[in-house]
């Protein structure tokens, strides 16, 4: 017997929560087969089998939330003998720290010999598509989700099954279209009114946004922001663009964004001013970070929340492979497919708001980095040149920066240098800068 506990996955994780159970009592496991969909402060997670069993019991059921440790199923593996420890039991998309001690409180769960009465059995899905192809069943939920269609895609599991890793390309593809019905007022759940003066419905909040409520009150209680604009002609950046994507499609290569510039010169920028590449331990810490390796985060408005994936050194990268790699973590993030791993390490953030039309706003920092830049549209308005005045792009950015470790000239040296690459265009896509 196995008994299967809640893992710590990821630095900050205390407690998880139960999202989806994929196996149910008397179901057989075999070893890669998903468990459990486990949410935790910063993803959700596939939880695994490495050992081949009958899962005996489910001792935590759907939506509940318990501390790490707390033991959530149990796996009879056919050897007899008492449960072992969770950590020999199952493991998950990335790598589990050992469990934390249940804090003061908490209800320890009820002893395993206690009786408990079953939980419901949904009916499990098919595991084919019309063609008998094999899925997880995290490839049949996503599937579900995004109306995709499995027929045709080609697995590369074990024996032709589906895994996650092959539906990147039908999750990075626009929804089909649905036909347009008129709604006079939005819906956002389907909860009961609780206010009837104002129609005010209840809308769960995930535990990933709680997360993200409580890290962002934190920052803006607890570290001193300033912030610092500048403005950049991008006239020549928005020529130079268009020429490498004309040439580009000529090729066959991906289209460079305008993110994808101002990723590739934030981290040139910071490789001349490290100091804006670091961190602070605490208001008592008698020493700061600072990193030598340029970990740029890129934050994404996802269906789960606001999530920063993280190009690790994003310096070292061309354009265009910073390009690839930010669509890439773009798609797995409205797909849910983000690892822990994906969203950790990094040591400074860019947030674009330049898509939607936002001209210029100021961004909360992103715990324990030292600074943050939000980017606004690039549009066309009249400018000096010379002595004449005329019609230009022009860029505006806000640095947030932690007071407490970069000073306001700092951070005004930091963005001169953002703009005279902003303006110099072919200094970004040099190879050697």
């Amino acid at each position: 017997m196995i008994e299967i506990k809640m893992p710590r996955l990821s630095d900050t994780m205390e407690e998880g929560a139960i999202a989806s159970w994929h196996k149910h009592p008397g179901d057989r496991v075999e070893i890669g087969d998903v468990l459990v969909e486990i949410e935790t402060d910063k993803a959700t997670m596939d939880y695994e089998a490495y050992e081949a069993g009958t899962l005996s019991e489910i001792l935590v059921a759907e939506g509940a939330t318990v501390t790490i440790g707390t033991p959530i199923a149990v796996l009879d593996n056919g050897k007899a003998g008492s449960p072992v420890s969770a950590s020999s039991s199952a493991v998950a998309t990335a790598t589990a720290a050992p469990p934390a001690a249940s804090p003061p409180g908490v209800v320890a769960p009820a002893p395993a010999s206690a009786p408990r009465a079953p939980l419901p059995r949904a009916p499990e899905p098919d595991h084919s598509g019309s063609d008998g192809q094999f899925a997880s069943p995290l490839v049949r939920k996503l599937a579900r989700e995004h109306n995709l269609n499995l027929s045709t895609v080609k697995g590369s599991g074990p024996g032709g099954r589906i895994i996650r890793a092959d539906l990147n390309g039908l999750l990075a593809e626009p929804p089909a279209p649905t036909p347009h019905r008129a709604a006079p007022r939005p819906v956002l759940s389907t909860g009961p009114i609780v206010d009837e003066k104002r129609a005010s419905q209840e809308f769960t909040v995930t535990k990933a946004r709680r997360v993200i409520a409580r890290r962002l009150s934190q920052s803006a209680q607890t570290i001193p922001h300033f912030f610092v604009t500048s403005v950049a002609d991008a006239e020549v950046l928005m020529e130079m663009r268009a020429d490498l994507n004309e040439r580009a499609l000529a090729t066959g290569l991906a289209k460079i964004s305008v993110n994808d510039l101002i990723i590739r010169a934030s981290a040139l920028a910071l490789r001349e001013h490290p100091e804006v590449n670091a961190s602070y331990l605490g208001d008592d810490s008698t020493v700061m970070l600072v990193h030598n390796r340029i970990n740029i985060g890129v934050a994404v408005a996802s269906k789960q929340g606001l999530v920063v994936p993280v190009i690790v050194d994003a310096d070292l990268k061309t354009v265009g492979e910073l390009g690839v790699e930010a669509k890439a973590l773009a798609a797995q993030a409205n797909g849910k497919g983000l690892s822990v791993d994906q969203m950790s390490g990094g040591t400074f953030t860019i947030s674009n708001l330049g898509m939607f039309g936002v001209e210029e706003f100021t961004a909360i920092i992103n715990p324990p980095e030292g600074a943050i830049l939000a980017v606004g549209a690039t549009t066309r308005e009249p400018a000096v040149v010379g002595n004449q005045i005329l019609t230009r792009h022009r860029m505006r950015f806000t640095l947030s920066a932690d007071h407490r470790i970069i000073d306001g000239a700092l951070a005004a040296r930091f963005l001169r240098t953002l703009t005279g690459l902003i303006e110099h265009p072919w200094r970004i896509v040099a190879s050697d800068y």
